[in-house]
């Protein structure tokens, strides 16, 4: 039987993946705009012993365009703030680790800092982060501080296009590595609490970071104290080598998107090869492929589920992830062809909510268990532990005596 080491993750966003799910779900439509229905959500992925979930955001509203909005009004539009989401929903679960989505190109890492440590706090170490970049004009157009030209992204490889990408990774490199300081700017002996001497804290483990860099000149500490993993897993979505390149340099988690089994097995290889370029010591990256699924009891009913969702959509829908139609034993299947080609593990992108998450945990988890590729219980622990991710030191703490 195969180690049961497989991780599985649930991406969350609004009703579903698909634009039209709202249309046939069975929440109501305004469910996302209130706190029980994330609350249910997360219940529902823990049942199924979940490893983490994470919670879309961006700066702008969804849209069917690249760049700004599209005008349309048959699709839902509007969604509360992921950190919020997070911290709201983190004391009704256990064991389930929490990753909010935020963008790292209009939002100072001081504030993104503060917002995931405390989120590590209140739901006791089972805090991560998905810094994500914002690339297009309509975003920038809501802060007001810097104009980002519109591009096509269907030509990628122009110059022009190229040369921003490169920019805004660039920013969001130095974006967390200043929460990464700031995260260790409280030695995790700095809270003393001693009543006799009247002494809260140690000034000396406290510490100035003083990141001075293009784009940011953060000074510290925190005001936060140090989160309970010491550093909460960052996830990156990653399609191409630059976003590789970023993920192998900054984060503990890439999701990428292949299209089937030989494509993963190019795409683990060439993010084994961005580590090595990126000098990485730590942990090799958690490798998750995502998938967008389509879940029925047999192959014709999810089929007919899918092109009920395009219809009532009036076009075919299309993601940057495969999208998987079938049954749970199918993805089974799947999934361990997958696993077998070196990723790590799956986020699935649920077609509706909350219907395929239900399908998700009630019937593809006991399918894996049965092939013994998923654990039966949650063993414990941070988020940190769930990943196998070791406890990071603190780069303040004195180096331990030999």
């Amino acid at each position: 039987m195969s180690d049961p080491t497989l991780h599985l993750a649930v991406a969350l966003d609004g009703l579903g993946w698909h634009p039209a799910a709202w249309r046939l779900s069975c929440a109501e439509p305004t469910a996302p705009l209130h706190a029980h229905w994330w609350s249910g959500l997360a219940a529902e992925a823990e049942r199924g012993t979940l490893d983490l979930l994470t919670i879309e955001d961006s700066l702008a509203l969804q849209s069917s365009r690249p760049d700004g909005p599209d005008g349309r009004t048959d699709q839902l539009r509007g969604r509360l703030d992921a950190v919020q989401i997070a911290a709201r929903i983190a004391p009704s679960t256990r064991h389930i680790g929490l990753v909010p989505t935020t963008s790292v190109t209009h939002t100072e890492p001081f504030h993104l800092s503060t917002a995931v440590a405390t989120l590590d706090h209140v739901s006791g170490g089972r805090a991560g982060w998905r810094p994500r970049v914002s690339g297009t004009s309509a975003e920038a157009r809501h802060f007001g501080r810097r104009d980002i030209p519109g591009f096509d992204p269907h030509r990628l490889d122009e110059p022009a296009t190229v040369r921003l990408v490169d920019e805004l990774f660039a920013e969001a490199t130095d974006a967390v590595e200043v929460v990464r300081w700031l995260w260790d700017s409280w030695q995790d002996d700095a809270v003393i609490r001693d009543v006799a001497t009247g002494r809260f804290i140690d000034r000396d483990r406290l510490h100035y970071i003083d990141f001075t860099g293009r784009w940011f000149s953060v000074k510290g500490p925190s005001i936060v104290p140090r989160p309970p993993q010491g550093q909460p897993p960052v996830a990156v979505l990653a399609h191409a080598a630059t976003a590789y390149a970023f993920a192998a340099g900054q984060a503990d988690i890439v999701f990428v998107t292949p299209a089937d089994a030989g494509q993963a097995a190019e795409i683990v290889t060439e993010v084994r090869a961005a580590e090595v370029a990126a000098g990485r010591t730590g942990p090799p990256l958690r490798i998750l492929a995502d998938l967008g699924v389509v879940l029925d009891e047999t192959p014709t009913l999810a089929r007919r589920r899918r092109d009920r969702l395009d219809d009532l959509d009036d076009t075919e829908h299309a993601s940057d992830a495969a999208i998987f139609t079938g049954t749970p034993a199918l993805l089974a299947d799947l999934v361990a062809d997958w696993h077998r080609a070196g990723v790590d593990g799956f986020r699935l992108r649920p077609a509706v909510l909350p219907d395929d998450l239900t399908t998700i945990v009630r019937a593809l988890v006991p399918a894996l268990r049965d092939r013994g590729l998923f654990r039966h219980r949650y063993p414990g622990g941070t988020l940190r532990d769930l990943l196998g991710l070791p406890e990071p030191v603190n780069r303040y703490a004195a180096p331990s005596p030999a």
